[in-house]
């Protein structure tokens, strides 16, 4: 009998999982001991690419060239605030997975109740849908791009890369994460090569990295965005909360002895080293999204900045602002490879939103399926809204489908906003910690301060830019009645967040005192 039961066990697609995060790779990786900078580095490097590609997305491309398009290089310096606010978290997000062993949903659940636990559960799967659009969007409109295959079934074969993931599987997480950052230099290469051609003005990207009180100013109003909205829009679409959850997961794949303190300390010294270097090719890549907004189209040239108007602008002599850029793009080849980087984009988005979400499911809710499995519902979710949208639009100008895709993509972000703060503030708190962390790995005094004005100053933010994005849903000619609507829905929205949040804070407060008097206990 209990022979049947096992056999019956391994058939199952859904089953109870507590054990540790992504535990079939986790702690798998060798690492050297006594050996040099470089060469433990070079072992510890990877789950940071893993991470920096959720910073280089699809939902990035549009924010940044349209950024720059529309208000020179004054948008930069938010690139380079995002990024550094980027660094920080995922420094943190990393620290709590090595030094605790639990990802970060496993480690709020551990300290909320179970209820609590599913709300979340259900907000960050909702933000993984969301950024699953934006891959399914690229890819698809790649797709069509590179090879002419009509959008509807381009959509459609983006639900096959199911079986590029299965085929990662068999590989071996190292391969993987070489696999992404090949992937990464390929995106690196295209945009360097595109900015070096428009021998943009690097005095003025200079000066831009520098915030002014324009950057976040109601004005001017360019294409319908503002300064204050193009930076909310770049915000948004490079702090993802996702990320958090993968990087506090893949951290653990390094195989060292928790018993032995130094061994911890320089697992948390080299994932961060990793980190950072990974997310400064992705701002790396951001910014020159920005400069080729600025620098490779004329101010305004480009009337329509979805993926296909770059696509064409790309070969399009009249948009080009230096003679040499336009040269090469008569050839076609400065179009061709933007799409090939859209493509690269898409497929590492792929991997990484799938393990994030064995890694949500796993920790909020104790449930495991296959990854497979998992990406293909995923997918043919995120995939329905696309559909929607192509179909709908299918009669009316080419101009208006690809306004509607774009607009969809932006507006599926709001789910980023909402899902934000739910992630740093946990993270933040536990983090702070002296019972979960130890007096050795809590955040210092700085690390801290820095930390509570990144989060605080981010939430403000999504929240001052909610009602906009609202706004956006109801297209550019919204009625005064339908603007009121818009308004009401924002507000409720954000009443929603701010008791969602006293929840999570109480709840997490509650269960970390009742930790801290556990281990008092112990320590007795």
């Amino acid at each position: 009998m209990s022979n049947d039961n096992t056999q019956e066990k391994k058939h199952k697609l859904v089953e109870y999982a507590n054990g540790p995060s992504l535990e079939e790779i986790n702690g798998t990786v060798e690492v050297p001991k006594g050996k040099g900078f470089i060469r433990t580095l070079f072992a510890y490097s990877g789950p940071g690419a893993l991470v920096a590609v959720g910073y280089m997305d699809p939902g990035n491309w549009s924010t940044s060239i349209t950024g720059g398009q529309n208000f020179q290089y004054l948008l930069i310096s938010v690139i380079l605030i995002s990024s550094l606010i980027a660094m920080l978290l995922q420094y943190m997000a990393a620290k709590l997975g090595i030094v605790s062993q639990m990802d970060l949903a496993q480690a709020i659940r551990a300290r909320t109740s179970k209820s609590l636990g599913i709300v979340l559960w259900i907000l960050t799967e909702l933000a993984i849908m969301a950024t699953d659009i934006a891959e399914v969007i690229g890819a698809a409109i790649a797709l069509y791009l590179l090879f002419h295959i009509p959008l509807v079934i381009a959509v459609f074969i983006t639900v096959f890369d199911v079986l590029l993931l299965l085929l990662l599987t068999k590989i071996g997480f190292r391969k993987i994460e070489a696999i992404v950052v090949c992937l990464i230099f390929v995106i690196l290469f295209v945009f360097v090569y595109q900015v070096a051609l428009s021998n943009p003005s690097w005095g003025d990207i200079l000066k831009g990295f520098v915030p002014s009180i324009k950057t976040f100013s109601n004005s001017p109003s360019i294409g319908g965005q503002t300064p204050l909205t193009g930076a909310l829009g770049i915000i948004g679409a490079t702090v993802m909360p996702h990320n958090l959850y993968l990087h506090s997961a893949v951290s653990q794949t390094r195989k060292i002895d928790h018993d032995n303190k130094e061994e911890i300390a320089q697992a948390v010294k080299f994932s961060a080293w990793d980190s950072n270097i990974q997310l400064s090719l992705a701002f790396v890549v951001n910014s020159l999204l920005l400069i080729m907004g600025v620098a490779v189209f004329k101010t305004g040239a480009v009337k329509d900045p979805s993926f296909f108007g770059l696509f064409q602008a790309l070969s399009d002599t009249s948009t080009l602002s230096n003679g040499l850029l336009a040269e090469v793009a008569r050839s076609g080849i400065l179009s061709i490879l933007f799409a090939v980087a859209l493509l690269a984009s898409g497929q590492n988005s792929t991997i990484t939103g799938t393990l994030t979400g064995q890694v949500i499911m796993e920790g909020f809710v104790h449930l495991r399926m296959p990854l497979w499995l998992r990406r293909l519902v995923t997918r043919l979710i995120s995939v329905i809204p696309v559909l929607i949208c192509v179909v709908l639009t299918s009669g009316k100008s080419e101009i208006a489908e690809h306004e509607a895709l774009n607009t969809l993509m932006n507006n599926s972000q709001v789910f980023l906003a909402f899902a934000l703060p739910f992630s740093m503030l946990p993270l933040l708190m536990l983090t702070d910690s002296n019972a979960e962390m130890g007096e050795k790995f809590k955040n210092t005094f700085l690390i801290k301060t820095l930390g509570w004005i990144s989060v605080l100053g981010l939430t403000v933010l999504n929240i001052i830019g909610l009602p906009d994005q609202i706004k956006n849903f109801f297209g550019d000619n919204a009625s005064v009645t339908e603007l009121a609507i818009a308004n009401y829905i924002a507000y409720a929205i954000i009443a929603g967040i701010l008791a969602l949040l006293a929840w999570t804070i109480f709840d997490l407060y509650k269960g970390n005192k009742a930790f801290a008097a556990k281990r008092e206990l112990e320590e007795v």
